[in-house]
């Protein structure tokens, strides 16, 4: 039997927490670093140098997912996984950019660009996690309810947006409250670490 009990806003905002969404994400992504076996820390040939990344997004794709193996995809898809998320990371050339790090040792070397690679990755899913839990919550509700989250929201949790959102009537909280849902774990997340 369907469960038809619309989600509350704070069970929303406790599912999203960060703790339970980019941090454990991070978490199995760290995972994915320290248990990847590496037999050297220089790669000097750009095969070597794909075979070692597309292993490794697939070790970090098993961990950030909780799979029990990886998947057995074709080497070329991972690869370009790979070669985009180094675009994003070190620029357009980036995937020659980081070929040069593993290859010279500079900049943190190998070690570096596997980091960076599984913290792009790891932003990434946490980031379609969030987005999915809130866009749930979202198409349940009708539009007073919709009204009346935002209404809610900004109740509770107005005072950690910047101000130039909530004056007046808060009109583009109100108007993008989605998004603004979706980027609630980031902002917990630096407030507590100014509040360090």
């Amino acid at each position: 039997m369907k469960d038809t009990r619309r989600m509350e806003l704070d069970e929303l905002i406790d599912l999203i927490a960060p703790e339970k969404t980019i941090e454990e994400t991070f978490n199995r992504a760290n995972e994915a670093i320290n248990t990847f076996a590496l037999s050297t820390a220089r790669i000097e040939d750009w095969d070597g140098f794909r075979g070692c990344l597309v292993a490794f997004l697939r070790r970090v794709e098993a961990c950030v997912l909780r799979l029990s193996k990886p998947i057995r995809t074709h080497s070329d898809y991972y690869w370009a996984r790979c070669a985009q998320s180094l675009i994003e990371i070190y620029g357009l050339n980036g995937e020659k950019a980081a070929f040069e790090m593993a290859r010279t040792g500079n900049e943190g070397g190998l070690y570096a660009v596997l980091r960076a690679v599984a913290m792009h990755v790891a932003e990434g899913y946490a980031r379609t996690e969030i987005s999915a839990k809130v866009a749930s919550y979202w198409e349940d509700l009708s539009v007073a309810e919709k009204l009346e989250a935002s209404s809610e929201y900004l109740a509770k949790y107005g005072h950690l947006l910047p101000s130039e959102l909530t004056e007046g009537s808060a009109a583009r909280v109100r108007a993008n409250l989605p998004k603004v849902l979706a980027n609630h774990p980031r902002l917990v997340q630096k407030l507590r670490r100014v509040g360090r």
